[in-house]
Parts: C-alpha cells; structure tokens; sequence
C-alpha cells in the first residue's frame, strides 16, 4: 500500500492507495477515538458493489454500523439531501464523537463532507472513493459543498477528511464514460505541475486504458501528491490553489447551463481544459504546438474537446459571472504557459471570452 501525506498541521491526515483494502479500513479506524455508532453514506450503484464489505469490516473492527442511501448522481447533491442525511443521523442518535463513510464517487464524497462540517457543528469523515475522479481529486483537500441551481458547489465548507481510503480495484466496475471522465482531472495535474505526468499519460494510455496495475497507482499517486502539496500550501485557496481549478471555469458553467444532467464533471471539465488552452493561446501565453497537444490527449482518451453548438451562449456567461471564482464580478482564469505551468489570470474581456466560445 502507497501513502501520501497531506500536511496541515492538526488537520493532517493520510492518503493510502492500494489494491483490495477495502476489508481493511475497519481496522484503520480504530485509533481514530471515534464513537461506535458510524454511517456509511452511499447511493444505490456503489452500495450493492461494496457496502457489504466496508460494512462487514467496520463490524469486525466494533463499529455499530448504519446506512445511509441517496440517490446516483449530481442532480442530487442539494440541500433536499443534505437533509435527509441529518434526518437520519439525528434519528439514529449519532453523537459529536461518530463519523461518516463517504462510500461512492465525487457527488457523495462532496455531499458527506459538507453534511459531517455541519452535523452537530462538525464530525469527523472518511473518504472511500469509487471513482478514479474522487482518488485523484475530489476525495482529497477538504473542499465540500451542494449544488444550487444558479451554479455549482455554491453551498460549502472547507472540512478536512481523517481519512482518504483508496482502492484501486473499484475502478473495474465503474460504467465505460466514467474512468475517462476522471482522467480529465489527471490531465489538469500534468498540464498544471508536472509535465512529466503529461507525457506518462501520452505514452501509457493503452496500459492506463487496461487498467494496468502499476499505471494507474501511479497516477492516482501523483496526483494526490501534486493536490496534497498545493492543499498544504493554500487550504483555503487564497492564492495558489485556484490552479487546481484549470478547465473549471468553463467546465462548471457547461454542467449548470445542462442542468448537471448532459455532462460528467471530468467530460466538462475536458471541454474546459481546450477551450481555456486555446484561449491562453489567443493571449499569446502558450504556443499553439502546447494547445493541440493539450486537446490532441483529451481527445485520444474519449474526452469531448468542443463547446456543444446547442448551449446557449448567455447561459454560460451568466453562469460563470455566478461562480466562486469570480472576484468582484471579474472572471479568473487559469491559463497555461506550458505543459506543466499555469498563470492566474483576470480581466479577460467579455468579447474574447463570447468570441472563444462560439468558435
């Protein structure tokens, strides 16, 4: 097993990446000082795959274990299922001392985490993330949050889980659209930090596509070290955080103006990732060789590279005027320099970025 350390004082907390653990994590609790009484929340296509384990393995470790199911997918990470969750917890007496399982991909990690920041003013929370998105991202840093229909994660915290449990197993039965989906977001961390992981995933895709063993540890492990020592840096994203969010200023305003519906978090963000290249290259910070090769690789994995010609323009501006990453109504974008540098960016005008988009 493979661990990454993320270094935040008292809040630190391990990142442990293996094959078949999942039987484990019971056993890796028990130093945590928590209650007996734990909730595993998960959603009707996860829990029938693994519930029984982790809940077997939090059973032997003398864990008195209660389930909690919401339904599959990002139309419902709202605040109607925040509170069903309360209800439940309140129902089943779970105490300051218990903790949440977060047992699913990004929507339930997402959706636990912002419930556990605000159960009895905060309890503790384990990730157990299912997707290669959740391992690579979401699972990791501490940001939490609900979806509004005005735009994406607007309802959140910061709260740092105890623990991130990695089981690259899970990634065999996740359905054929969602493991591309979370190498978008491995893509991000080559084009933001680390060239060489870039050219791993240009040279290895055919491993990486078979789910060779050895390539996905890596670049599951790459990328929570690369988000581990940016989140060390800035937890909170006053500064250097923010490139975490290349390809989501875009990305996200596609998924409001779908209605969460159309895309996968990491196909927006894919579509996200070309378009702030090509307008990096616009700006003249990239040379447009860098852009093809940054869209040439989302494409080679089954990404969509393009801003569909059906979504209205005005939504997506609206959209993006809403986003946490606007700051006094300017836009921010993180724009490539090169593979494996980015720039923080404001004031792009409105006409280049309507004119990037209809393009």
């Amino acid at each position: 097993m493979e661990k990454v350390r993320v270094k935040l004082g008292e809040r630190s907390y391990d990142i442990c990446i293996g094959k078949n653990i999942l039987r484990n994590i019971g056993s890796s609790l028990k130093s945590f000082g928590l209650s007996p009484r734990i909730a595993i929340v998960t959603n009707p296509t996860v829990y029938p795959l693994y519930g029984a384990v982790v809940a077997s393995s939090l059973r032997k470790a003398g864990f008195d274990v209660l389930s909690v199911t919401i339904p599959d997918g990002e139309e419902y990470k709202d605040l109607l299922w925040v509170e069903h969750i309360f209800n439940i917890l309140l129902k089943a007496k779970l105490d300051r001392s218990s903790a949440l399982v977060a047992l699913g991909g990004g929507v339930i990690g997402d959706i636990t985490g912002f419930a556990a920041s605000a159960y009895m003013r905060g309890i503790s929370y384990i990730q157990v993330p299912t997707t290669l998105l959740a391992q690579v991202d979401s699972s990791v840093g501490g940001k939490t949050g609900v979806n509004h229909r005005l735009g994406k994660n607007m309802i959140g915290t910061f709260w740092q889980p105890r623990l991130v449990w990695i089981d690259t197993a899970t990634l065999k039965t996740l359905p054929g659209r969602e493991f591309p989906a979370g190498l978008a977001e491995v893509i991000k961390y080559g084009v933001i930090w680390d060239g060489k992981l870039f050219d791993f995933l240009e040279a290895g895709k055919k491993k990486i596509l078979n789910l060779d063993n050895k390539s996905i540890m890596h670049i599951i492990k790459r990328s929570c070290e690369i988000k581990a020592e940016v989140v060390s840096k800035d937890e909170r994203e006053s500064g250097l955080r923010s490139i975490l969010n290349f390809g989501h200023t875009i990305g996200h305003a596609i998924e409001t103006a779908t209605g969460y519906r159309r895309y996968l978090h990491g196909e927006a963000v894919a579509i996200g990732m070309c378009l702030e290249a090509k307008l990096s290259g616009k700006l003249k910070f990239i040379g447009s060789d860098k852009v093809r090769r940054i869209k040439s690789l989302v494409e080679s994995y089954g990404l969509p590279s393009e801003m569909p010609e059906d979504i209205d323009i005005k939504h997506i501006l609206s959209s993006m005027e809403l986003d946490k990453k606007a700051v006094a109504g300017e836009l921010r974008f993180i724009l490539p320099e090169r593979i494996g540098k980015v720039r923080i960016h404001r004031g792009v005008p409105e006409k280049v970025i309507r004119e990037l988009l209809q393009t």
